[in-house]
């Protein structure tokens, strides 16, 4: 479907960049990735273990490496205004509310030793003072660097190219002397040294596209996604998966995105038993795994949409239903797309070992980014389909309806309203 896609967004003419000299798409998006990302945070985090969570991740790596992650997603390494993570104020200082610059180069290392690959969550549409609004330090930055359009009223820069974010200074990506070369030393200077090979790009609604291709093909990204979180209309599923192609069309293929919309319908599936949504008209998955499933990174929740350590904490912006997730789970852990698994589902919700179970099913199957889905079931209170891999074929279903995929399948792992077999 991508060259559809593609060419509409053409005839609409909202391509918004023409492309970098050297624009590549990471390895991960190229197609036929293995990969399955760990988010490895949550919105609490920080507060709940204090300035002691790349420790808390230390502990652990043994463990989610013998699950089968093959990245992790951490949280913003930078010093910031807020203990999440997401007002960077001194960039090039690591210390930060997650633990000590030399934590997190300790918890990236042993990570890579065991062949796990780290993705630093990348925070460029905003900044914050060291003391006042705009006294940027650590690189410093003049006002010159903030958007000329910014609430502040003391942006020297030019406009905004994207969505406006009052938290912060929103940051001028046209002035190349500060804020591009800024960023790209950061990138390539800061980060890099501790171990990173993967970038989230965070609030992405917030500049253009083109600076994202910018910035991960500077870097060299072998692992690139952004945060798109469209308007989401449940009645017009295509207006919410174009605007993620247009995105990721406007950076060159340069970076991938999160599949808000298949979040979106599964979020109404599991809540309402409305698993017709999760097919489209043309017969198959209705996000935006549907139509560019190698740039597609699928989840259940993170740490803006869900509930943190337990149902009900955390931001709980748009969390699935707390007792379906591991539905969710089987559902993006047998599809296409690259599927992230939320850290506190692992440890603090006690879900380890069925999500572990379906990780191993996806593995043995061979599923990749790109795999063949063919939908067998899509229906009020049942989804089923058959997912073919590089080794098996993989057969699903979720929902409380039942539904077999009949002889020679071997029941691999099952809970409430789901079971996966393998043939």
């Amino acid at each position: 479907m991508k060259h559809r896609t593609i060419a509409a967004v053409l005839a609409a003419g909202i391509m918004t960049f023409a492309g970098h000299a050297g624009a590549a798409t990471p390895a991960q998006q190229a197609g036929s990735s293995k990969a399955i990302l760990l988010q490895g945070f949550h919105w609490n985090s920080a507060a709940y273990a204090g300035p002691d969570w790349y420790n808390t991740l230390m502990n652990n790596v043994g463990d989610l490496s013998a699950m089968g992650f093959t990245h992790v997603w951490f949280p913003p390494p930078s010093d910031s205004a807020a203990r999440e993570g997401y007002l960077p104020r001194q960039l090039n200082k690591l210390d930060s509310s997650y633990g000590s610059a030399a934590e997190l180069t300790n918890v990236v290392s042993a990570f890579k030793s065991k062949g796990v690959k780290a993705i630093a969550d990348v925070v460029v549409n905003h900044r914050v003072g060291t003391t006042g609004w705009s006294d940027f330090t650590n690189p410093n930055w003049t006002t010159y660097s903030i958007v000329g359009n910014d609430e502040c009223n003391c942006g020297l820069g030019a406009g905004d190219t994207g969505d406006g974010f009052s938290g912060g200074r929103d940051l001028a990506h046209t002035n190349v002397g500060e804020v591009q070369n800024g960023i790209v030393n950061w990138l390539n200077y800061t980060l890099k040294p501790v171990g990173f090979s993967g970038l989230r790009f965070d609030y992405v609604k917030g500049f253009s596209p083109g600076y994202v291709a910018q910035y991960a093909n500077a870097f060299g990204a072998e692992f690139c996604v952004g945060e798109l979180w469209p308007d989401f209309d449940l009645n017009n599923m295509d207006a919410n998966r174009q605007a993620i192609m247009n995105w990721i069309n406007g950076t060159n293929s340069s970076c991938g995105a999160f599949d808000f919309t298949t979040k979106g319908i599964l979020n109404d599936a599991l809540a309402n038993n409305n698993y017709w949504r999760l097919k489209a008209t043309d017969g198959k998955p209705q996000g935006a795994i549907g139509w560019w499933p190698a740039m597609s990174v699928t989840f259940v929740d993170n740490h803006d949409t869900g509930p943190a350590e337990s149902c009900g904490s955390g931001q709980n912006l748009w969390a699935a239903p707390c007792g379906k997730v591991m539905e969710g789970y089987a559902y993006i852990l047998s599809h296409p797309g690259i599927p992230t698994v939320f850290y506190p589902h692992i440890y603090n919700w006690n879900l380890k070992t069925p999500i572990a179970a379906l990780m191993k099913a996806r593995k043995d199957a061979g599923v990749t980014s790109t795999s063949a889905v063919a939908i067998q079931q899509a229906t009020q209170g049942l989804y089923a389909a058959v997912v073919t891999g590089t080794t098996r074929q993989l057969a699903m279903k979720i929902g409380p309806n039942s539904w077999s995929p009949g002889t020679g399948w071997t029941l691999q792992t099952s809970g409430t309203n789901y079971a996966v077999w393998m043939k």
